[in-house]
């Protein structure tokens, strides 16, 4: 199919409203949509949150009968399926739009392939693929849990020019500056989860919610704890901002009730080696329909996720000083005997914040597989 100036111009907009749901469509993609003829512009819509209009319908609703013999540009394959909302399908083929552009298809067992055939059946003309690496990557952790199961995986370290993440006695605050701690505030709120350990919760008491990340205000992510022997103290501050805490730990423990009392969420997973096994943490959250988790957490976290291969991104914020030797690391992995064994990342984008450098990578070697 052979797209024209106008089909890229309109799905590049689709594109922009889709991210105007960064933060909040969660668990759901986020999708935008333009009810366009040739080059004019007739009605646009986007996908707010679950259980609200999705961008199809939200568009359609602002064009009226002016999309009836339209162009419909959405970002995702319209769904064909009744969930919170009836099939955008349905209202595509209703509204007598009569051709329609989407940009990636949607894997979602219930649609995958299923909305361009109900389109294709009603008389519509139907073309998919355009600009679909963009939607792809808009919604990454959507599209990976449906393939796989589990949600995109994003580790977040700040660390000194020479590597290093807190003094040996554990300080931290603050490496990096206020511009880096904006940003990371940004990747708190468009992830469905944000994972620590019990270590990180007795070491720092982090709080683990969204500040200030700007309209429309997200949802406070699940904040998950990974404590198999109910250690974290029922007055830590992660268990006292607005939002939900998940706690996996392993079996029964009297040091539970008193955090189910403080209306965590308990729960117990297999253990492997003595610690929350990871591929069963990651298969819960993927059945919570968590789509990103942005993972805050010390060297041990960090670095088992790293050696069961699970890290599908890691962000490293990178502050302008040195911690030196006896400061702590990046990743607890066991010691390597072989330098062709290390792990190893592509670089995929390096961008200034104040005094510090975010570096985004993504591993060399393909990601786990929770068995």
């Amino acid at each position: 199919m052979t797209f024209t100036v106008d089909d890229r111009r309109h799905m590049a907009r689709a594109l922009e409203l889709a991210a105007l749901g960064l933060n909040t469509t969660h668990p759901n993609p986020r999708v935008g949509c333009v009810i366009a003829s040739g080059s004019n512009v007739i009605a646009e819509g986007w996908h707010v949150r679950a259980g609200g209009p999705h961008a199809e319908v939200d568009a359609l609703a602002k064009a009226g009968g002016g999309a009836r013999g339209a162009t419909a540009y959405v970002t995702l394959e319209p769904c064909c399926h009744s969930g919170r909302t009836p099939p955008c399908t349905a209202a595509l083929i209703a509204a007598g739009v009569r051709r329609v552009v989407y940009g990636a298809a949607d894997p979602n067992p219930r649609v995958n392939g299923g909305g361009e055939q109900a389109l294709k059946a009603a008389g519509l003309e139907v073309s998919g693929g355009l600009l679909a690496a963009e939607s792809e990557r808009l919604n990454l952790g959507f599209m990976l849990r449906m393939r796989r199961g589990w949600p995109l995986v994003r580790t977040k370290i700040a660390a000194s020019l020479d590597g290093r993440t807190a003094l040996a006695d554990g300080r931290s605050q603050w490496l990096t500056g206020e511009a880096a701690r904006e940003d990371v505030q940004r990747w708190r709120a468009r992830s469905a989860a944000i994972l620590t350990g019990v270590g990180t919760v007795l070491a720092d008491d982090p709080a683990l919610n969204v500040r200030g990340a700007g309209q429309p205000a997200p949802v406070q992510p699940l904040r998950v704890i990974l404590d198999s022997r109910f250690r974290t103290p029922p007055g830590a501050r992660v268990l006292a901002k607005p939002g939900d805490v998940l706690l996996l730990g392993a079996g029964e423990d009297v040091r539970r009730a008193p955090l189910e009392a403080r209306g965590v969420l308990v729960e117990t997973v297999s253990l492997d080696a003595g610690r929350v096994d990871l591929a069963a943490m990651l298969r819960r959250l993927g059945e919570l329909e968590i789509n990103e988790v942005w993972v805050e957490a010390g060297p041990t976290l960090n670095g088992a996720l790293l050696s069961a291969g699970l890290v599908d991104e890691l962000l490293v914020y990178l502050a302008p000083s040195v911690l030196g030797l006896s400061a702590r690391g990046m990743f607890d992995i066991p010691a390597l005997t072989d330098l062709a064994a290390r792990p190893e990342f592509s670089l995929q984008s390096v961008r200034h914040l104040g005094d510090d450098l975010r570096l985004i990578y993504t591993p060399k070697a393909a990601t786990g597989n929770p068995r």
